[in-house]
């Protein structure tokens, strides 16, 4: 075997894929040493504060080493793999893989000096910043290599029978075939179910495994007989990590890390809780007539297909009601000492997701029709809940609803993302006793709250909006007189 040369040896360094992030966490890698990669290939997936994203290398050649195990925090600019771009594979006096509690120093000691060198002329496009891929093809290229980088998977090769009882025809990949393809959150998915992807016959475009076709590979052991069968944002929701029960036979504590999209959280919410000085307001309303209106629009042929519900209507009446108030779709400007009205509104959603919670934004809210709200928000909630929120959706919002009530919780005091002015929670809605036209009646009732910075929205203008927005839901027949 010809020891390589340094100069052979080319480092892929962790890229800015979050507009000035600092950092990221490594979830998994799709190749190990001596794995052959090539231009544009996936080798891993990282986590951001903002977003899980899939890293693909960009030159052709062999993996020579992988400098941090899955779990490892790593600096932007930090090499974290290097590819042997003459084609050799690595020695055997220089081990492909360090045991993960000497990676670090291994890494230090047997890194080389770096002499990555950038070819002029080569015609990439970058798609993150940082790196790029080439432009000759935009078709996803096959993955090389078993899902676990630093021990190989078992051979199982296991055969699903369908409910109709007889075997698919479509055979699962056997190991040391091509990588299973599949998105991160349905690998993240199959994670948590304990479902090995070698295993699951794809039913995808291309061969791509999806989140129906992961559940369908689950055990009658995993899944009794007898347990209904749920939709998929059903499922999703069972799998939101949970820190382990602790009893009086096990540990007393529970360290659970706070990184990525929770530590940007936190961040973000105490940031935001010591600078704006928040006020928070609060109105009961009746709602019946609302939800007889969405019962109605789903019937309507202009609103097909698309996601028709409550929050629909609630998001049209603070829209309206900004209309009618356009000083709390504001922003204050620390360094000029200034108040900034927006004259678009970027409506945010507050969504609970397995990473923690994102409030991603429907851009230029304010310009929509229904049935276009309707399909953002459609687009909004499922994009959030599979984990591809892109870093760009989650920023630039003006004014963001949360909706608590999906908990069963009658309200709660929100906190405002940073950078906006306002944020409305909506509790749930619940069968109360009601006075209505002076009889005591059984409504639709639910209670709003509505926080603002007291900066640049005083007490008058926090309560004519969150009276107007309780008005529409009283009485939506106002969405067409105000609007």
């Amino acid at each position: 075997m010809t020891t390589m040369t340094d100069a052979s040896v080319r480092e892929f360094k962790m890229p800015d894929v979050g507009e000035g992030l600092t950092e990221a966490e490594i979830l998994t890698w799709y190749v190990k040493p001596g794995d052959t990669v090539t231009d544009g290939q996936v080798v891993c997936e990282v986590e951001t504060a903002k977003a899980a994203v899939e890293l693909p290398i960009p030159y052709d050649g062999v993996v020579r080493e992988l400098r941090f195990p899955a779990g490892t925090t790593v600096d932007v600019g930090t090499a974290i793999i290097a590819v042997d771009v003459a084609g050799g594979a690595p020695t055997a006096a220089e081990p492909a893989v360090a045991e993960p509690a000497a990676a670090e120093p291994a890494a230090a000691e047997a890194a080389p000096a770096e002499k990555e060198t950038k070819s002029a002329g080569s015609g990439r496009q970058p798609v993150l910043v940082g790196y790029g891929v080439a432009t000759s093809s935009t078709k996803r290229r096959p993955r090389k290599g078993p899902e676990v980088p630093f021990q190989q998977a078992p051979a199982v090769v296991a055969v699903q029978t369908e409910l109709n009882g007889h075997a698919p025809a479509p055979t699962a990949p056997a190991a040391g075939q091509s990588r299973p393809l599949a998105k991160p959150p349905v690998r993240k998915l199959a994670k948590d179910l304990g479902v090995d992807l070698a295993t699951v016959i794809p039913s995808g475009p291309d061969g791509i495994i999806t989140r129906e076709d992961v559940h369908a590979a689950v055990t009658p052991t995993e899944v009794p007989a007898t347990a209904p069968v749920q939709a998929p944002a059903q499922a999703q929701a069972q799998v939101i990590p949970a820190a382990p029960a602790a009893s009086y036979d096990s540990a007393r504590e529970t360290r659970i890390p706070v990184k990525g999209v929770r530590k940007a959280t936190a961040l973000a919410m105490v940031g935001s809780a010591f600078t704006a000085p928040h006020v928070t307001e609060f109105v009961t309303v009746d709602v019946t007539r609302t939800l007889k209106l969405v019962e109605e629009l789903k019937q309507d042929k202009d609103l097909q297909g698309l996601r028709v519900n409550p929050l629909l209507l609630i998001a049209k009446a603070l829209l309206v009601a900004i209309k009618r108030h356009p000083d709390i779709n504001a922003s204050w400007d620390e360094a000029n000492q200034e108040i900034v009205v927006k004259h678009y509104v970027n409506l945010g959603i507050a969504a609970a997701t397995p990473r923690g919670l994102i409030v991603p934004n429907i851009k230029d809210a304010h310009a929509k029709t229904l049935p276009q709200l309707a399909e953002s928000l459609g687009e909004l909630v499922a994009t959030a809940k599979e984990g591809r929120t892109s870093p760009a959706a989650m920023q630039g919002g003006t004014v963001t609803i949360t909706n608590v009530g999906v908990f069963g919780v009658d309200t709660g005091t929100p906190i405002l993302p940073p950078g906006e002015s306002a944020i409305l929670a909506v509790g749930a809605i619940k069968l109360q006793p009601w006075v209505h036209k002076g009889k005591v009646k059984p409504r639709q009732v639910t209670t709003l709250a509505l926080s603002f910075d007291h900066r640049l929205v005083d007490g008058e203008l926090g309560s004519k909006v969150l009276a107007d927005v309780a008005a529409i839901l009283e009485q939506p027949k106002k969405l067409i007189t105000w609007a």
